[in-house]
């Protein structure tokens, strides 16, 4: 992916866009806003809502990107008494020249959060590191088809892949049923999109679905919840 351009979203907060793709990484509403909503809000809160005597959360998300949801998520959690193990994959990542160009840690503007978005960038692809005492990242460069962990190793799966119109094989039923396998009982699948066909494969792969009202500029969104067999 070529000429990848910086935009700046509606709340402010940078993304990207592919032209050749005419796609961007995040909502031109808000990058920031859409995030926080969908994968934190609609996905962290709601797990420990539900699991509140669960201490370690294992999260996998597809797509790092820029990074945005693992600094957020991490952000989130400090000082929380919770522990994270974050898996993330990209099989194309960014370049360390196009990330400074980004301006999030401007709105974060801690010390702290300064410095966890710098390790989120500098922890090295294939290896756990321990980025701070709630937070463990590991980023793995691979696609969906050839990444293969062992079945229900996650809590909570942020399905960030770019959008069904602009890469359909990443929502197929195929990879569906992979996540729903990846997920242990009464874990969660959450994801911005609301287009019909996937909320029916969703269903068709074993989810308990629910539609969600979405982040600004999107009425809707979907999260999936992996029902425990009796």
């Amino acid at each position: 992916m070529s000429d990848i351009r910086v935009i700046e979203t509606r709340d402010g907060s940078s993304s990207l866009l592919i032209p050749e793709m005419n796609e961007t990484y995040h909502s031109t509403h808000g990058a920031i806003t859409e995030s926080e909503y969908v994968f934190l809000k609609m996905g962290l809160d709601h797990f420990r809502d539900k699991h509140p005597e669960q201490k370690e959360i294992s999260i996998l998300e597809i797509g790092f990107g820029t990074g945005l949801n693992v600094w957020l998520t991490a952000l989130a959690v400090e000082n929380s008494g919770l522990k994270i193990n974050f898996f993330s994959i990209e099989k194309y990542p960014l370049k360390p020249e196009l990330i400074e160009k980004l301006n999030y840690k401007d709105k974060r503007k801690s010390d702290g959060a300064r410095s966890l978005f710098a390790k989120v960038h500098e922890v090295e692809w294939e290896k756990q590191c321990e980025i701070s005492q709630a937070f463990s990242l590991t980023k793995i460069q691979t696609d969906i088809a050839t990444f293969s962990p062992d079945r229900e190793s996650y809590d909570l799966i942020y399905f960030d892949a770019f959008a069904p119109s602009k890469q359909p094989e990443m929502w197929s039923q195929e990879v569906l049923s992979k996540m729903h396998e990846l997920l242990k009982p009464n874990g969660v699948f959450v994801t911005y999109c609301a287009q019909g066909q996937f909320k029916r494969d969703l269903k068709a792969v074993g989810f308990d679905t629910e539609e969600l009202d979405g982040p600004p500029g999107k009425k809707e969104m979907t999260r999936g919840t992996k029902m425990a067999t009796k």
